[in-house]
């Protein structure tokens, strides 16, 4: 009975020792530079093939569609 009691309170110890191991997280930022990925044109993608007017034109065609006044009224 003692002995499964002690395997018990050992592996309890153990493994609130190993939550204590936690490494500091410091992050390293080189001065004027952007290390983020980088960003493309809204309109540069398979379905406008970079043409910036065809994308303005179903980008207002979107916001006419979930204009409430302007649905009702037509």
């Amino acid at each position: 009975m003692r002995r499964p009691v002690v395997l018990a309170v050992a592996a309890a110890l153990s493994l609130i020792a190993a939550g204590c191991g936690e490494q500091t997280q410091v992050t390293v930022y080189k001065q004027g530079q952007y290390q983020g990925k980088p960003d493309k044109q809204p309109w540069d993608n398979d379905q406008f093939k970079a043409d910036k007017v065809a994308w303005e034109k179903a980008i207002k065609a979107r916001n006419n569609g979930q204009d409430e006044y302007k649905r009702v009224v037509n």
